[in-house]
């Protein structure tokens, strides 16, 4: 493939992105969206919105889920062992409520958003995530929207490029195998099915994607490694979990709400365990895994 047609394979995977991130959202969405990015006056560079309430016309009594991208996690925080805990484990996660609606939002910098939407990272939260739909809410001007788009751009090459292409697989095949493969690295209170509704649920989007996704597949990516993956994966996933401890106000009921959304369980936390927060992360993880409920 000559470099004039990579670099037309790039830029209209670069468009299709921006098409969707530019997608309009609910007013209370985009309201909420310049509600968390006022918090960081100075800092805050874009903020998106993706996950499972993309789809969902009702919001109330849903969870919305953000990315709040800012310039420096100096810049960032008032106190320094957050930007020191979002440095070392990103992202940090905080809770957020805004005329009506709740919220939880994730931080990283710029340049930590770029990196791991990339393969350079084995780490695969940030660019599963971003391999799906998502929409960019909120920008502080043209070029952190820039950033925000090409950082987005590269998420799903990477997903492709990790997963491997099988000879005689379909395209949506692909998809669905490489989201599958990184829904085994989280220790996620998702059914067993996530993976494959991902794709289902909006067939033509894939579709479209695929071709200017793989072509966009940079010449010397390598596939598989799954087992390290999982291992490093599931060990991260513990660690965010007891750091959430300390930066996620309530952070202990939301880990129950998801589980029982996602899991069908009816785990209740106990007042010990609100003292405890930290202490009662880490004895849900292996009770959770028996059962199932998390993979």
């Amino acid at each position: 493939m000559s470099p004039s047609s990579s670099l037309g394979d790039a830029g209209k995977l670069t468009q299709l992105v921006r098409e969707e991130l530019s997608t309009p959202v609910d007013p209370r969405v985009a309201a909420m969206a310049r509600a968390i990015a006022a918090q960081y006056p100075g800092s805050a560079r874009a903020v998106l919105f993706y996950g499972s309430c993309l789809r969902e016309s009702a919001l109330d009594g849903l969870m919305l889920d953000f990315y709040l991208i800012v310039s420096d996690y100096g810049d960032a925080y008032d106190r320094r062992w957050l930007a020191l805990a979002n440095r070392l484990i990103p992202p940090n996660v905080f809770p957020f409520e805004h005329d009506g609606l709740i919220a939880k939002y994730a931080v990283l910098s710029e340049g930590d958003f770029d990196r791991l939407n990339g393969p350079e990272t084995r780490n695969v939260s940030v660019w599963a995530r971003f391999a799906q739909p998502s929409r960019l809410v909120w920008a502080v001007d043209d070029t952190a929207r820039d950033r925000a788009i090409a950082a987005v751009a590269r998420a799903a090459p990477t997903l492709l490029a990790a997963a491997g292409k099988v000879a005689g697989e379909t395209p949506l095949d692909w998809w669905r195998r490489a989201f599958s493969l990184t829904y085994s690295v989280e220790l996620r209170a998702e059914r067993s099915n996530r993976a494959q509704s991902v794709v289902d649920a909006e067939p033509e989007r894939y579709a479209r994607f695929s071709a200017p996704a793989i072509a966009a597949i940079p010449a010397r990516a390598r596939s598989g490694g799954w087992t390290r993956r999982r291992i490093e994966g599931k060990a991260l996933s513990i660690v965010r979990l007891a750091k959430a401890a300390f930066t996620y106000a309530g952070g202990i009921d939301y880990l129950a709400w998801k589980i029982n959304r996602h899991a069908g369980t009816r785990i209740e936390i106990k007042p010990w365990q609100r003292r405890w927060p930290l202490v009662a992360a880490l004895t849900l993880v292996p009770r959770l895994v028996k059962s199932g409920a998390i993979r």
